[in-house]
């Protein structure tokens, strides 16, 4: 494997509710269960990470027992860090609401992890930089990793797709080497329903020898490329809990991509990692290589 992975953030605390249903406005339900893991970028740093990629973290982690957590997760992982501690703040929370039929639902309490720090560093020609739309929406720290120079940008707007503002994401857009996005953000981007037509579409948006990744859930990803674009199905699993499903499916793309898989090779065993992942609960449940190997045989 070549290059590395360079995550550019964020990592944050996930306090992890599950539901029967959300609550109406004004209203209340009882948790049925209620866990804290070490979430948000980190899962998809040890997605690749258990992929067999090299990692590195440049995003913000801070003063505190939160930023004690993230560290100590991303040392387990093997997931070198880049960024000193940023001090007076702590790392984020972001509480994820789980109902009955796997669906989560975010809110997000932003801490160091969206903090400008040092200046990222350059990458190397073989690496991989992950930008969140967590970071686009953040001014100072779209500029930030927007200045980045060097490598291919995996660019992953995630839910707050649609708070990015249009100068912003034309930008990205133009660095964009590789987009991957849920059918919910393909459709809010584009406005088209079907994610084959929202990948086609998107598709005309970035440089031309980009790639476009719309993951479908259980139907696993549209990828577009080349002027193309086809459905690249998963294995059916029972589904525990959805949450950073999306996260194992960037990370073990990236982590393909690095090793010089083909694209829809690649696409194959992220859809892979990314159905394992939801049949077990948390949101860093991306399995290891072992594992994806023994379903893609």
């Amino acid at each position: 494997m070549t290059g590395r992975l360079v995550h550019t953030g964020q990592v944050v605390i996930d306090l992890v509710m599950q539901v029967p249903a959300l609550p109406p406005v004004g209203g209340d339900v009882l948790a049925l269960s209620t866990v804290e893991y070490v979430g948000g970028g980190f899962n998809v740093m040890a997605a690749a990470a258990r992929a067999g990629a090299t990692v590195v973290y440049a995003g913000g982690h801070g003063t505190g027992p939160r930023g004690d957590r993230v560290r100590t997760a991303l040392a387990a992982e093997g997931v070198k860090i880049e960024q000193p501690i940023t001090t007076a703040i702590d790392t984020g929370v972001c509480v994820v609401l789980l109902d009955n039929t796997g669906e989560r639902t975010f809110v997000t309490g932003s801490g160091a992890e969206t903090a400008v720090g040092d200046a990222l560093p350059d990458l190397d020609a073989s690496d991989i930089g992950y930008v969140s739309g967590y970071s686009l929406v953040v001014p100072e720290k779209a500029e930030q990793v927007l200045a980045i120079r060097g490598g291919r940008l995996l660019i992953d707007p995630g839910p707050l797709v649609a708070d990015i503002a249009p100068d912003v994401w034309a930008r990205a857009l133009a660095r964009t080497a590789v987009l991957s996005c849920n059918d919910r953000e393909a459709q809010l981007l584009t406005g088209l329903s079907d994610p084959l037509d929202a990948a086609r579409e998107l598709a005309t948006r970035v440089p031309p020898t980009a790639v476009v990744v719309v993951r479908i859930g259980a139907g696993g990803c549209v990828v577009a490329q080349d002027g193309t674009a086809q459905v690249v199905p998963s294995i059916p699993v029972d589904v525990v809990d959805t949450n950073g499903a999306g996260d194992a499916h960037c990370g073990w793309f990236a982590a393909e991509l690095l090793r010089g898989t083909d694209v829809l090779e690649a696409a194959w065993r992220a859809n892979i990692a990314a159905a394992i992942a939801v049949t077990r609960s948390g949101p860093a449940t991306a399995p290891t290589r072992s594992e994806v190997e023994a379903r893609a045989s």
